[in-house]
């Protein structure tokens, strides 16, 4: 058993939880797909759950520190929103599978083993741009108290325009990360 058999058994389980879902996935489908056993998944993850835990860790991992270094907050809101859209498309163009895939595990059951796998995920997400709203407000006083709309406003915006890019009708590119934050602070000078 090596490494290559762990990461095998990731990339294979990623495209095909991404393309059916992960309660449509079997067992039995991942480790033919990925050419090992089903001993070997259990080995490494335990079960398809752990294997999809360590899906969304190693990627979520990558995502929330460049999301967290983006939102480095050095008094320029605008500025910094630029950089945390630039952080967010790189990483969708990157891992576009990947993004995919979890953008529809939040709109799984709430109940489902998908839910709240990504749950703590999207939270953590959450926590550091309201933290960015939350010092912003001290640099810009009509901001004060509406740091949880902002936060959800900004991520749902930075969401649908990954979709967008995702089904085919949008560049990930300079000008839509403009357009994107200036369009967003217009909202709130406004």
């Amino acid at each position: 058993m090596t490494t290559d058999n762990r990461s095998a058994l990731m990339d294979h389980a990623l495209r095909l939880f991404a393309a059916r879902g992960f309660d449509a996935v079997g067992v039995q489908e991942i480790v033919e797909a990925a050419g090992v056993t089903k001993p070997t998944l259990y080995h490494y993850f335990g079960s398809k759950s752990g294997l999809l835990d360590a899906i969304l860790r190693e990627h979520f991992r990558a995502l929330i520190g460049k999301v967290e270094k983006a939102a480095d907050y050095q008094h320029d809101i605008t500025l910094t929103l630029q950089k945390v859209v630039e952080a967010y498309f790189d990483f969708a163009r990157e891992n576009g599978t990947f993004y995919r895939f979890q953008l529809a595990l939040t709109f799984a059951p709430v109940e489902s083993d998908g839910y709240q796998a990504v749950l703590k995920y999207h939270e953590q997400q959450f926590d550091i741009i309201e933290r960015l709203f939350l010092l912003a407000a001290e640099d810009h006083g009509n901001m004060r108290g509406r740091h949880r709309r902002y936060a959800v406003t900004f991520m749902g915006l930075i969401n649908n325009m990954i979709t967008l890019w995702l089904n085919g009708h949008a560049e990930l590119d300079k000008n839509l990360v403009y357009d994107a934050t200036h369009q967003f602070m217009h909202g709130i000078f406004s």
